[in-house]
């Protein structure tokens, strides 16, 4: 199977990319490497520079690759950032998103994977949180990705595309194999933060 993975040089993106590949799967990463980093893309992977967003573009890439399915990781994630800067991330969130998903109903992709957030659950208050709970997303952070949510659900309902979400809580971790991990400068990741704080580098 040919698979897009846009974001697929930054942390989720890229340790989804170190699996397909060690699965086999034929890859192309799009990124626009504004917070990924290329020297994080695997060798045996196909990798364009280039925007997520851009229509005309990802329908020509998705059309000349014959790809069928998309796992879509790029987006600003920073909670105090979206609200300082909402704009962006209604920009850099929900915007690509859209325009992405445009392309791929253009280019008959069959099954679209978005990386969403835990934060449309809001405070939720609960343990465990379900994943039928109440959406209350608090930020434009998590708007921007709740609204490219109910985008998904209504363009599957009307085209030939299935669809997942991905709602993570705090995500932590680096390959068992020392090739990926969190790499961003100051990241505002929950276990990554506590770590640097450990060792008083924080």
């Amino acid at each position: 199977m040919s698979i897009l993975v846009t974001g697929g040089a930054g942390y989720i993106g890229g340790h989804t990319v170190l699996r397909l590949a060690d699965a086999g799967e034929k890859v192309t990463v799009l990124d626009n490497l504004t917070t990924g980093f290329q020297w994080a893309i695997d060798d045996r992977v196909d990798f364009v520079e280039g925007n997520a967003g851009d229509v005309e573009n990802v329908t020509a890439l998705l059309q000349e690759r014959g790809i069928k399915s998309i796992l879509h990781f790029a987006g600003s994630i920073v909670v105090p950032e979206s609200v300082e800067n909402p704009l962006k991330y209604y920009q850099n969130n929900t915007a690509t998103t859209r325009n992405l998903i445009e392309a791929a109903v253009n280019a008959g992709v069959k099954n679209f994977i978005f990386s969403s957030t835990a934060a449309v659950y809001g405070m939720a208050g609960l343990e465990p949180v379900g994943e039928d709970n109440p959406l209350s997303p608090q930020s434009p952070y998590a708007r921007s990705k709740l609204m490219s949510e109910m985008m998904l659900e209504d363009v599957a309902f009307s085209h030939d595309i299935k669809y997942g979400v991905l709602r993570y809580f705090n995500v932590a971790g680096a390959d068992p194999q020392g090739r990926s991990g969190q790499s961003t400068p100051l990241a505002t990741h929950l276990i990554k933060v506590a770590c640097q704080t450990a060792l008083a580098q924080r």
